[in-house]
């Protein structure tokens, strides 16, 4: 497995990662289970991937946990963690607490990489003061690096102004071929600052695999309202899935695979972290890995994408 270096002096991870958010409970299925996705990180772990992402906000913690069940069967030097602050616990004295209780169900004395998981929309709580308690903690141990999720630029910029001794590794954001409004203004940012980006819902939750184009749709709690299911954007989508079957057939890809390369190869520092709930999904995320797509393949993806007509009105 190729492996890279978040950021400027961050962790080096592996070339693909593994989301854990749909470890969190009951909330994608019940299809979903905690030993399945423990067998999805063993797996992982087997074919080389090295970054495990979650979050405190993932089934209020059950992801942290099922993800420290995994760390300590596979060995705490053998993974990077990453985990997130919720956006409604940034005021210092909580990002503080929610730090403590990530580490103590993660099993572990410092976290890899500590993300916001969104801006504060709510509290209003200034953005330098949840920097300044990030670094706090930093320079305490608790935590080896200082990330972001969902940021914007303007968001960048003032975070990264409030930092004295370190810099943010990485900002995760939604990014796929359904999903690019990211490539106008953070991208070409996160690319020029060597920030690196961690692209979620890469594979918009199977949506560019074609599993829905014949199949039933989800009914789950985090996918049955979602608007790209419609019939007449599926029917749009299944223009995209050709294209991704159609180069997939060339380099003995499946869709999903050939979708996670078209990310790794975009500019910059880009590390995918598709979820898997089982270990075979997880060798298939991990086969994205090792190949590589040609100048022309990324290019006729793009213009299949963008040439896409999805009302998500």
């Amino acid at each position: 497995m190729e492996h890279v270096t978040l950021g400027k002096g961050g962790p080096k991870v592996s070339a693909i990662g593994l989301g854990m958010w749909q470890a969190g409970g009951t909330a994608w299925g019940a299809d979903v289970t905690d030993e399945g996705c423990l067998a999805a990180m063993r797996r992982a772990h087997e074919l080389g991937v090295t970054l495990i992402d979650t979050a405190e906000a993932y089934g209020q913690g059950h992801s942290e946990e099922v993800v420290g069940r995994a760390v300590r069967e596979i060995g705490r030097d053998n993974v990077v963690i990453a985990t997130k602050v919720s956006g409604s616990h940034l005021a210092p004295d909580l990002v503080a607490r929610a730090c403590d209780a990530s580490r103590k169900r993660l099993g572990v004395s410092e976290i890899d990489v500590y993300q916001i998981h969104w801006p504060d929309p709510w509290d209003q709580v200034p953005l330098a003061k949840t920097m300044k308690a990030l670094e706090k903690l930093h320079n305490d141990g608790k935590i080896r690096n200082i990330a972001v999720s969902n940021f914007a630029v303007r968001d960048l910029e003032e975070a990264r102004a409030a930092l004295s001794r370190t810099d943010i590794v990485e900002n995760q954001v939604h990014w796929s071929l359904l999903h690019r409004p990211v490539e106008e203004e953070v991208v070409p940012y996160c690319t020029k600052e060597g920030i690196a980006i961690l692209p979620w819902s890469p594979l918009e939750k199977g949506l560019v695999t074609g599993k829905y184009q014949s199949g039933p749709k989800p009914t789950d709690e985090v996918r049955k309202n979602n608007r790209m299911l419609r019939d007449e954007n599926l029917a749009e989508i299944g223009n995209l899935v050709a294209a991704l079957k159609d180069i997939g057939a060339r380099h003995g890809k499946t869709p999903g695979q050939v979708a996670l390369r078209w990310l790794m190869q975009q500019p910059g520092t880009v590390v995918p972290i598709p979820g898997a709930k089982t270990a075979a999904q997880a060798e298939e995320n991990a086969g994205a890995e090792g190949w590589a797509l040609t100048a022309t393949e990324i290019r006729a993806l793009s213009d299949a994408s963008a040439a896409l007509r999805l009302d998500l009105f």
